[in-house]
């Protein structure tokens, strides 16, 4: 930091400096006017020169020195060439300008000059100004010192490490609006209640579903199960989670769930019975038989069409398969009660099983710890993998070769939606305008990077394959070097257990990124409207950013916007997108928002 003193000398100098430059401009105008027709230099024709110096270097080279001073530009000013025509008012010399600037110095300092001229009293002034200068180089330095014997110099298996000093806002870590609400979760068992469910043998009869797709989506469906045996007052057949195509995952409920405690926290609300009863024989009849399964369920479906339409067939047949399942019951469309329920099973009855448990905190632990000290992470939901991308019909940066393959891709994937690509572009750019489009992991490096978050921060990326590969991942991991997954945290031992099954890894990731301080989604999907609703239900003093991809869609493609700018757009924006309690509205989202069914006032 510069003193008064010095920005005052630095003033001082830089004024004569441009005020000389001035004279000298003036001077070279007046010389271009009277000058002979060989010196007259255009800006055009500079620039001429300049394209061309290097085609014309080697007769450059070979003209004589006096030559290369006569063709000179007078962009370019040598003290022999640029003269003032006028014998009255000499050009200043080099030498000139030399003891200018010496006598700024000596104007200042006046004990530096042996000119008896100069006053005492100057003097004295100037000791003064010296010692002020010194003593403050003094206190910078002793600064400096303890900045180096700071905790930040740690300590990590007995070797001193240097730890990156990073100043960093508090409330890029924690929810800065947390402590203006008053909401607390209200949706767990009351122990010590009477239940008053009927025996199994006397319930309207038994539904068995099917859970499809990957985990976070198999989860809903599980809410969703028990919803809908309690509203039919029917016995719940544990659910099967079901192959999928993509995930190709053959995992059971129990791989993955404690069944025991799934069916004692529910003991009071639904009769659920671990397998088909032995007096059903015929157990491939449910799978295959259409006569076993209820298959015109809406989306969405209100309770009401469940009484009015499934119970009776589950009354007639006594077992009934309910298929497909996902999304079949709505929200604001079903008693309070059962949406409070929903939350029941999802936020208490659901646990992973312990050892999967086990290994998420020591992952935890090690994001905590990886500058050698306690340190926050953030947890990064990266949705950018192939499929995601072609689904999505939006278009990304790529080579055209790129393109042509995603394009092959979408029409042999959704031939339907695809049909014969004409209208896709404009397709692709209102998506992009309604934020409906994947953030590119360079895009959410410059949103992070304008929030604030320096480059030192720890982050935890819970992502597929990311379609484009390091290439695609390249902008985010130089600006944020500290990135790091699963497989980076954990040996390939380690890992071992849990690759049997897919849905493993990926309750891996979900409880790390539920524990993480920051969680950012980069688009939709089952599992960041899960993880966001559950921090907000534990309490919602853990940050969850969620982008308005909308407009930064429009700052990206703003030519015109600052960097200025687009920080104070992206801070001002996100101030409450931080994953608070909202209130809800017609079709709200239970999963992602759980205020008003399973949250009370404190």
């Amino acid at each position: 930091m510069w003193t008064s003193i010095e920005l005052s000398f630095h003033s001082q100098v830089t004024y004569h400096h441009h005020h000389q430059r001035h004279q000298l401009r003036k001077a070279e105008s007046k010389k271009r006017k009277l000058s002979s027709r060989k010196l007259a230099y255009s800006p055009k024709r500079a620039m001429v020169e300049l394209r061309h110096s290097g085609s014309s270097l080697g007769s450059r080279a070979s003209s004589s020195p006096m030559k290369r001073d006569e063709d000179a530009s007078p962009l370019i000013f040598n003290d022999h060439v640029l003269r003032d025509d006028d014998d009255d008012h000499p050009r200043h010399s080099f030498r000139d300008r030399y003891s200018s600037f010496w006598s700024q110095i000596y104007s200042f300092f006046p004990f530096l000059n042996d000119d008896p001229r100069f006053s005492q009293h100057g003097s004295r002034i100037s000791l003064l100004l010296l010692v002020f200068i010194a003593v403050a180089g003094l206190i910078s330095f002793f600064s400096i010192l303890q900045r180096l014997n700071s905790p930040y110099l740690c300590k990590k298996d007995g070797i001193v490490l240097h730890c990156p000093r990073v100043k960093e806002n508090p409330s890029l870590w924690e929810n800065p609006f947390s402590a203006t609400t008053s909401w607390k979760p209200c949706a767990e068992r009351r122990d010590g209640g009477m239940s008053d469910l009927p025996p199994e043998n006397e319930t309207s009869g038994y539904i068995f579903i099917h859970a499809e797709g990957g985990l976070n989506q198999q989860r809903i469906a599980i809410c969703n199960a028990v919803a809908v045996a309690k509203i039919m007052n029917a016995t719940l057949i544990l659910p099967v989670l079901k192959q999928d195509q993509i995930w190709k995952d053959q995992t059971k409920f129990e791989d993955i769930f404690d069944v025991d405690h799934f069916i004692d926290y529910l003991k009071d609300d639904v009769r659920i019975v671990r397998d088909i009863p032995g007096w059903f024989t015929d157990k491939s009849e449910l799978f295959t038989s259409i006569r076993r399964t209820v298959k015109n369920i809406p989306k969405y479906a209100p309770a009401q069409f469940y009484i009015d339409n499934v119970l009776p067939r589950v009354k007639e047949k006594k077992i009934m398969a309910l298929k497909p399942f996902v999304d079949r019951l709505g929200y604001d469309n079903v008693p309070p009660e059962i949406n409070r329920l929903r939350c029941r099973v999802n936020y208490h009855a659901l646990k992973f099983l312990p050892e999967i448990e086990e290994m998420a905190n020591l992952l935890v632990s090690r994001m905590r710890n990886r500058t050698g000290s306690s340190n926050p992470y953030m947890a990064l939901h990266l949705r950018f993998e192939k499929g995601m991308v072609g689904l999505s019909f939006c278009d990304f940066v790529g080579t055209r070769e790129e393109k042509a393959k995603m394009a092959e891709y979408r029409q042999k994937e959704w031939p339907r939606r695809y049909k014969n690509g004409s209208h896709l572009w404009q397709l692709a750019l209102q998506k992009r305008k309604e934020g409906r489009c994947p953030l590119e992991p360079g895009e959410v490096a410059v949103i992070l990077r304008a929030m604030g978050y320096p480059k030192e921060t720890q982050i935890y990326v819970a992502s597929g394959q990311v379609y484009g590969g390091q290439n695609r991942m390249a902008p985010l991991r130089n600006m944020f070097p500290n990135l790091v997954t699963k497989e980076e945290l954990a040996s390939k031992e380690e890992l071992a257990g849990f690759r049997k099954h897919v849905t493993s890894l990926a309750a891996l990731d979900f409880l790390v990124c539920l524990k993480s301080d920051v969680f950012v989604m980069t688009h939709g999907g089952n599992f960041a409207k899960l993880i966001i609703g559950a921090r907000r239900y534990m309490g919602h003093r853990q940050k969850s950013i969620k982008p308005d991809k909308g407009l930064m869609s429009k700052s990206f493609g703003d030519p015109y916007m600052g960097w200025a700018t687009f920080v104070e757009d992206v801070v001002v924006t996100h101030q409450t997108r931080t994953g608070l309690p909202e209130e809800t509205f017609p079709n709200y989202d239970l999963w992602e928002n759980p205020l008003t069914p399973c949250m009370c006032k404190a």
